[in-house]
């Protein structure tokens, strides 16, 4: 796995912070949902 590291005067501001928060926050709802629905139909597959 790579890390990055950001230089001192290289460091996000809070508004990009925030809107990458809100970018992984909507990726993780987005993603759970696609799991929902991948259980519901693997259930409906078997049954």
């Amino acid at each position: 796995m790579q890390t990055e590291t950001i230089d001192k005067g290289r460091q996000a501001t809070p508004q990009i912070e925030e809107e990458l928060i809100d970018t992984l926050i909507a990726i993780s709802v987005v993603a759970k949902r696609l799991a929902a629905n991948l259980r519901q139909q693997n259930t409906e597959w078997r049954n």
